[in-house]
C-alpha cells in the first residue's frame, strides 16, 4: 500500500486503484485543507501511472462516507474574500476529479453531505448502499451559506433544477432510494456488495462503456427542466415559495437559487465563479454564525449528559406508556419507530388504548408511505412491537415508563405509585410534566432516585426538543439513562433544574401572557402574530395558544402564576374562552376559526368574550419590543436561578423548543447584541408604563453596572 498521507491511501489492483479516505483523528470524514493537499496530491499521481487505469474510491469509516467540509476551518474565515477564496479552492480540487483523464467510481455508504456529496458529484459514476444510515444531500443553507464547492452546478445539471433546487433550497438530505429514484446515483445495492459493484463499474468504465442516465420526469420535466421558458417559471415560483418561507430573514437560499440560475443561462464555468462570490458573502453574515453557533451547541449536546462524571446509561428494550392521549400515543409512536422498542401503553379504558395505538400507529404509516423512510416488511415488524392493555400487565420487564396523564399532581403521583407496584426496582420512571417539579411527583415513590422527568414537546413526532429534568433525589444513573434514550428517539436533549415551567414553558409563560395583554388593550390577533413571524418565530403567540389548546395552557400559567406570583399572572379575562369551550384548534374553534382542520381567519366571538376591540392603539414596534424583552428578562432571571447550566443550553432550548428565531441565536445570545444596559433601561420605561412584570430581573441589572454578558 502506498500512503500519500494520514487521511488518502491507495492500493492498485488489476489496473484499479483503490483510493481509502480515512480522516484518522476524527470520528467521521470531513474535508479540510490537508485532506485537499492530500486528495489533489493523489490524484496526481495516479493520473501520471500508466498502471491506473480507472479509480475506485471508498472511505475507511464504518457507517460515514464523508460528512461535509471542516467547519472549524470555516468559522476561522474573517473576510470575505477569504471564504471565497475557500470556496474556489474547494472548486478547483473538484474540478479536478470531474476532468480527470481517467474514470472515477464512488461507493458510498454512510452521511454523504456537503462537500461530500460535491466530491460524489464530481465523479463519474455514484454506487450507494441501500442502508438507512446512508444519506446524501447538501445541508449547506442551514449554516446560513450555499453549496460552495460546485453543488449549484453539478447537482441541477445532473437531476434537472426543479429537483436540485428542492434539495439545495431547503438543505434538504435525502435517503439512499430516493436519491437513487432521483438519479443523483447510479447503482444502489446492499452494503456487503458495495465493494464489489464499485469496483466492477471501475473496471467498465476503464473498458471505455459509458452509463446511460435518462432525467425522471419524462415530457413534463423536459417541459420544465429542458428550454429556458420552463426554467424561467421554474425559477420564478422557486423565489416566491423561498421569499415567503424566509420573509427575508436568511439570506443563502435566495442566494444559491441566483447562483444555479446564473449557472445554468452563463455556462458553468461563470456559475462556478459567482458561486464563490456569493459563498464568500454568506459566511462571514450575522445570519450564518448565528446558525454555525447552533450546529457547534447541538454537537457539543450529543456528548453532553447535563451531570458530573455521568455514569453509563441503562439500555432500554421495552418501553411503557401510562395515558394514551395524544402525547402518550406520540411518545409509543416515536419510540418504535425511532429506537425500535418494545412499546406498552396503558389507559383507564380499552377504547382509549386502541385509539392511542392507532395514533402510535399513523406514525409509522406516516413513513412507509408519504415518507417513505420504511418498506413494508420493516413497517408491519415495527407495528408488532407496539401493544396495550387497560392494566400494567406486560410493565414488570419495562426498563423505562413515560407518564403523560393529566397535569395534575395528585393524578401523576397515584400512576407513580401504580407503576411501581408493576415494575422491577430497576424500572426509571419518568413524568411528561409540562410544569409540575419533578421533586413534588417523586414525594409518592417508594424508590425517588429512578424518578425523572421527560418533557416532550407536541406533536412528539415532529418537535426536536427534550427536556430532561433530574429531581432533588434522582439517580445520575436515571439521568444518564433519560438522555441516552432522548438521543435515541432522535431529540436535542437539554438538563434542566427542577423548578416550575423548567426552562421551554418559564420563559414562553410571560411572552404568551403578554400577548393577551396586546389583545385586551386593543391589538389585533392577526396583527401580533403577523408581527412575531415577521420577527422570525414559526407561528405567532396567538396561533401558538390555539395550537397548545387554550386549557393546557391555562394550567400551565395556573402553575406558574402560584410558583412566581403576580410577574406570571395571565390575564383573567382568558378564562372565559376556556369556559365557553372555545379551546383552539383540537375544538374547532379559539381565537381563529377551524374548517375541517384548517385555519381560518380571527373569530370576532372571541374578541367579544375576552371584552376587548381591536383598535391599534399600539405602534409595531412597541409590540415586538413588549413581547421580546418580556422573554430575554424572565430566561435572565432563569439563568441566574441555574435553571439550565449554560448559557448554551438555554438557547438551544428556546430555539428547538418554542421556535425563537434561531438567526438570532436564541434569547441569551439575541441578549447580548442588544446589551444588557440597553435592556434594562427598555424594561424599566415600560415598568413605568405598563406594571412591575416589566422590572428588569437582578441579572440584567447586574450586567448593566459591569458590562457583563451571558457568552464571553
Amino acid at each position: 500500500m502506498a500512503p500519500s498521507g494520514p487521511a488518502v491511501t491507495w492500493d492498485v489492483h488489476d489496473g484499479i486503484a483503490v483510493v481509502t479516505l480515512d480522516c484518522q483523528d476524527q470520528p467521521v470524514n470531513v474535508i479540510s485543507r490537508a485532506v485537499k493537499d492530500e486528495f489533489i496530491a493523489t490524484f496526481e499521481l495516479l493520473g501520471n501511472d500508466p498502471a491506473v487505469k480507472a479509480v475506485a474510491f471508498f472511505s475507511g469509516k464504518k457507517d460515514n462516507f464523508i460528512a461535509g467540509a471542516d467547519i472549524e476551518e470555516f468559522v476561522r474565515l474573517s473576510s470575505a474574500a477569504e471564504a471565497e477564496r475557500l470556496s474556489a479552492g474547494g472548486q478547483e480540487m473538484l474540478d479536478r476529479v470531474a476532468k480527470f483523464p481517467k474514470p472515477v467510481a464512488v461507493g458510498i455508504h454512510g452521511a454523504c453531505l456537503g462537500g461530500g456529496l460535491e466530491f460524489a458529484l464530481a465523479c463519474h459514476y455514484r454506487v450507494a448502499t441501500d442502508d438507512p444510515k446512508t444519506q446524501l444531500g447538501l445541508p449547506e443553507v442551514q449554516l446560513g451559506i450555499l453549496p460552495g464547492a460546485g453543488g449549484c452546478q453539478r447537482l441541477p445539471r445532473l437531476i434537472g433544477a426543479r429537483a436540485a433546487l428542492d434539495i439545495i433550497l431547503a438543505g434538504k438530505t435525502e435517503r439512499s432510494p430516493k436519491a437513487f429514484r432521483l438519479g443523483i446515483v447510479d447503482e444502489l445495492v446492499p452494503p456487503a456488495i458495495l465493494r464489489d459493484i464499485t469496483l466492477a463499474a471501475a473496471r467498465k468504465l476503464a473498458g471505455g462503456w459509458k452509463p446511460r442516465r435518462r432525467r425522471p420526469g419524462g415530457f413534463f420535466g423536459w417541459l420544465l427542466d429542458g428550454n429556458p421558458l420552463g426554467r424561467a417559471l421554474v425559477f420564478r415560483m422557486a423565489r416566491k415559495q423561498v421569499v415567503k418561507q424566509t420573509r427575508g430573514n436568511y439570506p443563502a437560499p435566495l442566494a444559491a437559487l441566483e447562483v444555479v440560475e446564473y449557472g445554468l443561462k452563463h455556462g458553468i464555468a461563470e456559475g462556478l465563479k459567482r458561486e464563490a462570490q456569493l459563498f464568500g458573502q454568506l459566511a462571514v453574515t450575522d445570519v450564518s454564525r448565528k446558525l454555525v453557533q447552533i450546529f457547534f451547541a447541538t454537537t457539543q449536546l450529543k456528548k453532553d449528559f447535563g451531570i458530573p462524571n455521568p455514569p453509563p446509561p441503562a439500555t432500554v428494550r421495552r418501553l411503557g406508556v401510562v395515558g394514551a392521549g395524544f402525547m402518550g400515543a406520540g411518545i409509543a409512536g416515536t419510540a418504535v419507530a425511532q429506537a425500535g422498542v418494545d412499546v406498552r401503553l396503558k389507559d383507564a379504558d380499552l377504547p382509549r388504548v386502541a385509539k392511542g395505538l392507532a395514533s402510535a400507529r399513523e406514525i409509522l404509516d406516516d413513513r412507509l408511505t408519504r415518507r417513505r423512510r420504511l418498506d413494508r416488511y420493516e413497517h408491519a415488524r415495527l407495528v408488532a412491537l407496539l401493544s396495550g392493555s387497560d392494566t400494567y400487565a406486560g410493565f414488570g420487564g419495562a426498563d423505562l415508563v413515560i407518564e403523560a396523564v393529566f397535569e395534575d399532581l395528585a393524578v401523576k403521583q397515584q400512576v407513580l405509585k401504580e407503576v411501581e407496584a408493576a415494575t422491577r426496582d430497576g424500572s426509571v420512571f419518568a413524568s411528561n410534566t409540562s410544569t409540575i417539579p419533578i421533586t413534588r411527583i417523586a414525594e409518592a415513590a417508594r424508590r425517588p432516585g429512578q424518578v425523572i422527568g421527560m418533557h416532550f414537546f407536541s406533536p412528539v413526532a415532529r418537535m426536536p426538543l427534550l427536556e430532561v429534568i433530574a429531581g432533588a433525589r434522582s439517580a445520575p444513573a436515571a439521568v444518564s439513562t433519560a438522555v441516552a434514550f432522548g438521543r435515541r428517539l432522535g431529540k436535542t436533549v437539554i438538563v434542566v433544574k427542577d423548578s416550575p415551567g423548567f426552562w421551554v414553558n418559564r420563559i414562553l409563560a410571560p411572552y404568551m401572557n403578554e400577548a393577551a395583554h396586546l389583545l385586551l388593550q386593543g391589538v389585533a390577533m392577526e396583527e401580533i402574530d403577523r408581527l412575531m413571524t415577521q420577527w422570525g418565530f414559526p407561528v405567532g403567540p396567538i396561533t401558538l395558544l390555539d395550537e397548545v389548546g387554550l386549557d393546557i395552557a391555562a394550567k400551565a400559567a395556573g402553575v406558574l402564576h402560584a410558583a412566581f406570583g403576580e410577574r406570571l399572572a395571565p390575564p383573567p379575562a382568558l378564562d372565559a374562552l376556556v369556559k365557553a369551550g372555545r379551546l383552539g384548534r383540537k375544538a374547532g374553534n379559539g381565537f381563529y376559526k377551524y374548517a375541517s382542520g384548517k385555519k381560518g381567519g380571527p373569530d370576532p366571538a372571541a374578541y367579544h368574550l375576552l371584552g376587548a376591540h381591536p383598535n391599534g392603539g399600539v405602534r409595531p414596534a412597541e409590540i415586538i419590543q413588549r413581547l421580546t424583552l418580556v422573554m430575554l428578562n424572565e430566561a435572565a432571571r432563569a439563568v441566574g436561578e441555574g435553571v439550565v447550566r449554560v448559557p448554551r443550553d438555554g438557547d438551544i432550548g428556546a430555539v428547538f423548543g418554542i421556535g425563537f428565531p434561531p438567526f438570532r441565536g436564541g434569547p441569551l445570545r439575541h441578549a447580548d447584541d442588544l446589551g444588557a444596559g440597553r435592556i434594562a433601561a427598555e424594561l424599566e420605561r415600560l415598568a413605568g408604563q405598563y406594571g412591575t412584570r416589566f422590572t428588569p430581573c437582578e441579572v440584567l441589572q447586574e450586567q448593566a453596572r459591569g458590562n457583563g454578558r451571558f457568552y464571553s
